[in-house]
């Protein structure tokens, strides 16, 4: 699960609420240990989404680096080239 969760720093454009949003579920899927919670524990599950997408969203609006922002299409593909590497297939761009 955690592989999902892409760096969202120092990015132009700046990372989006939605892009923050999946990074925090991500999370709180893995360290709960389910996609999906149960009835019971829905609320809680939901609460600490909103509690990670806040305080990551916190983090990055404070975070200073002196790298040129990165590029979107150029990470992509990059990660393209290293899924094709990792897994020996061909990547269509």
């Amino acid at each position: 699960m955690c592989r999902n969760i892409r760096p969202l720093n120092n990015f132009e454009p700046p990372a989006t609420p939605d892009e923050v949003h999946a990074a925090a579920l991500q999370y709180v899927r893995k360290v709960a240990g389910t996609t999906k919670p149960s009835q019971a524990n829905e609320e809680a599950f939901t609460r600490a989404v909103e509690a990670v997408a806040a305080i990551t969203t916190d983090l990055l609006d404070h975070l200073v680096t002196t790298a040129p922002p990165k590029d979107r299409e150029a990470e992509r593909l990059k990660a393209q080239a290293r899924a094709a590497k990792r897994y020996g297939v061909e990547v269509a761009s």
